[in-house]
């Protein structure tokens, strides 16, 4: 058995060779490894690329033409209608760019067996209201200040607080972390505040009571929204807003399978290769859900192209674009003058390497058969001879 998969060495690469090793059922009949290995050897050639190919181009093109055709609408889960999900093209646009703050951030919250298959929705309601971010301001009633002896007085939701299980003592804690330099007094129905500074002003209450209504008292910052939803056997948590370094520390949730659509959230919780997959996953999970077909290869090459320097980087001019080493590149996107003008005073030199300089100049383009440049000694003829 050996002695065929051996055969294939220098085939294909070791990595799949690997994975054949590692995944061949045992006892498996020469014959049927000797039709496994041709089947994938013959695959393997089927995926290669021919060399000259643009697969640049093409990719741009599989992915943009399909583009043209989807919707530029942002869709809604039904009956809630805090929880928006980008959709369609502005979806693609926002992957794509590199944006950093996304117009609906999200996360799908999957949960470890026992908490999965709970019986009813309603099991999962304490779970996910533990997650759901709970602010000073949700709790709070009215935020005053005593202009004579500049305390803030925060008069208390007894009702909401119950709902959510919270005591004024958490409340206290709360603020008594994430707010410093005052003392907070316990009253019951209200809690109040006094700066231990003497030199105290109105301005410094204010910025202080404004502060105070974003403290986070329970639940994970970020996260505004839950909703409970059962997908094919189990139920899974979907949020508006992420933070996906936080969620994973809960003792209930399946790290290996919950998931953000925050790529710049997974590059620096996971790593750049999650990122990648995440990219990939998120272009195909949109062009799918539009009813188009594009291979997943040119999506690869699109999240490679973003992911190769070992930071995310959008496809931009001040991402990908601002990395090329060709200056006509860095000028056929966006403000021309301002590349040609810096390159023309560091005395920077263009190698014509690349498609778009090319075309630029007339020139014939290195792809294809105009790739190689063949230099032949002509025999010399009967006469010179």
């Amino acid at each position: 058995m050996p002695d065929i998969i051996s055969e294939y060495e220098d085939k294909l690469p070791p990595k799949i060779i690997e994975d054949i090793k590692i995944n061949l059922p045992k006892g498996t009949s020469d014959t049927k490894l000797r039709k496994i290995m041709e089947a994938t050897h013959e695959e393997y050639k089927n995926a290669l690329v021919n060399p000259g190919e643009s697969v640049g181009i093409i990719a741009a093109e599989s992915i943009g033409e399909p583009g043209t055709q989807m919707t530029l609408n942002t869709f809604h889960f039904a009956g809630v209608a805090e929880m928006n999900v980008t959709l369609g093209l502005p979806r693609i646009i926002e992957i794509l760019d590199g944006r950093k703050e996304l117009e609906n951030p999200m996360m799908e919250i999957y949960l470890k067996k026992p908490y999965a298959a709970g019986k009813k929705i309603e099991d999962l309601k304490s779970l996910a209201l533990q997650i759901k971010e709970t602010s000073l301001k949700n709790i709070s009633n009215e935020f005053t200040i005593n202009i004579a002896d500049f305390t803030i007085e925060i008069k208390l939701d007894k009702d909401k607080m119950k709902e959510i299980d919270i005591t004024n003592n958490k409340v206290v804690d709360a603020i008594s972390k994430q707010l410093k330099g005052y003392n907070v007094k316990d009253n019951k129905d209200s809690l109040v505040l006094k700066a231990r500074s003497k030199e105290d002003t109105f301005n410094e209450a204010y910025k202080a009571k404004e502060k105070l209504k974003n403290i986070t008292i329970k639940g994970i910052k970020g996260i505004s929204q839950v909703l409970p939803v059962k997908r094919e056997d189990e139920f899974i948590i979907i949020t508006s807003g992420s933070n996906l370094a936080e969620v994973l520390q809960l003792e209930e949730v399946d790290s290996y399978r919950t998931s953000t659509n925050n790529i710049f959230e997974i590059e620096h919780v996971l790593g750049i290769e999650a990122a990648r997959q995440a990219i990939i996953n998120e272009i195909f999970k949109v062009i799918e859900s539009q009813g188009l077909n594009v291979d997943v290869r040119h999506i690869m090459l699109v999240a490679d192209t973003m992911c190769v320097s070992g930071t995310v980087k959008g496809i931009t001019r001040y991402g990908v674009v601002s990395e090329k080493s060709s200056v006509l590149a860095r000028a056929s996107f966006e403000t021309p003058i301002k590349h040609i003008i810096n390159a023309a005073l560091v005395g920077e030199v263009d190698n014509l390497d690349s498609v778009v300089e090319n075309v630029m100049i007339n020139q014939p383009v290195p792809i294809g058969t105009g790739m190689t440049s063949l230099v032949v000694k002509a025999q010399p003829s009967q006469k010179e001879k």
